[in-house]
């Protein structure tokens, strides 16, 4: 069995994967200059995958997914695979019979920490109160409504999308001793720290009741900037909102309008809008109307997810992928290809 790594990968990394597999199995990884190691170029792995079994992967260049025609697995490091549907990839792996699993998990707590950090920036004023304090401005009078902080004791908190990160954000949440209401495509399923779960048909109804709404839910064409004015208009002006998903969950005109008449109290962002061309023009990232500059906005931009131990747990997942499918067990973590996740 052939593995090739889509990144410029250690060979403490590339030991790691081989050890873990059969004997007799081929790692190889891409050798040549980068600006950053996660990001291959094709003319370094156009060499290299002609006859691949397995591909695991931080990125993908253009072109060189085409030439695998012996591929069976991709192993995708990474939890959301909207970039592979986007480049086609997602339809070439279905009419190639190639199966595709990702690491959905592995950044969960790194990510559901973002998400408080979110949630506690947003209600403390941490930007304003920091600026004030390099300033030596001492901020008057006291409970104006401009300077206090929100609690989260006893306020309720939306999640919509109680997966892996949803539901290590609901333990968070109980931790402040908040109400917690979920929304998922199966709210027959109960989850753990979840005090009710509602079906996306109900979701208004959750968003009128929460102090904090946060978007967990994976990019599919389903839930596409499915939060738009409606969703706004079904909440309480005195809310936040905070996506720690997608960018593109996410109608950012009705936003921009909500956050700048005082429809919505403050909105927080770790991931933001992708532009690509054939969809919008001009073709770009981030936010158009500069939602990110308003003063009731606090933003990463893809980094919650850079944390302490996630890289390691990434390869680890990603080759469990690999283990799995070479034993020829069920791939705990396929994606299914129609659903997107």
């Amino acid at each position: 069995m052939k593995v090739v790594c889509f990144w410029y990968a250690t060979d403490d990394e590339i030991n790691y994967i081989k050890s873990a597999m059969p004997l007799g199995t081929v790692v190889i990884a891409p050798e040549g200059e980068y600006l950053s190691r996660f990001d291959c170029a094709y003319s370094d792995v156009k060499d290299l995958v002609a006859d691949a079994d397995a591909i695991i992967a931080f990125s993908v260049p253009d072109g060189a997914l085409e030439i695998a025609r012996k591929l069976k697995l991709f192993s995708w490091l990474h939890s959301g695979v909207d970039d592979l549907r986007q480049m086609g990839a997602l339809s070439l792996f279905k009419r190639r019979g190639v199966k595709l699993a990702n690491i959905r998990g592995a950044n969960g707590v790194a990510v559901a920490e973002q998400a408080m950090m979110f949630v506690l920036a947003l209600a403390k004023k941490t930007l304003l109160k920091h600026q004030a304090s390099l300033e030596r401005h001492k901020p008057f009078p006291l409970y104006a409504d401009d300077y206090r902080a929100a609690m989260l004791h006893g306020r309720t908190m939306g999640i919509i999308g109680i997966g892996n990160i949803g539901s290590r954000i609901a333990k968070h949440a109980k931790g402040f001793d908040m109400r917690v209401l979920g929304v998922r495509r199966n709210k027959g399923k109960r989850v753990e720290n979840v005090d009710s779960v509602h079906g996306m048909d109900e979701l208004h109804s959750v968003l009128a009741q929460c102090d904090y709404v946060i978007l967990a839910t994976p990019n599919t064409p389903e839930t596409h900037q499915f939060f738009g004015q409606a969703e706004l208009d079904a909440m309480k002006p005195s809310a936040f909102l905070i996506n720690i998903a997608r960018g593109m969950l996410m109608q950012e005109k009705p936003l921009y309008q909500a956050l700048t008449s005082g429809s919505l109290r403050g909105y927080a962002a770790d991931a933001w809008w992708t532009y690509g061309f054939g969809r919008a023009f001009p073709i770009g990232t981030g936010s158009r109307l500069g939602v990110h500059k308003l003063p009731n906005v606090v933003g990463s931009d893809d980094q919650a997810a850079n944390a302490d131990d996630v890289l390691q747990r990434n390869i680890e997942w990603g080759t469990q992928n690999l283990v799995e499918f070479a034993a020829g067990k069920p791939i705990s973590r396929e994606v299914n290809l129609e659903l997107g996740y």
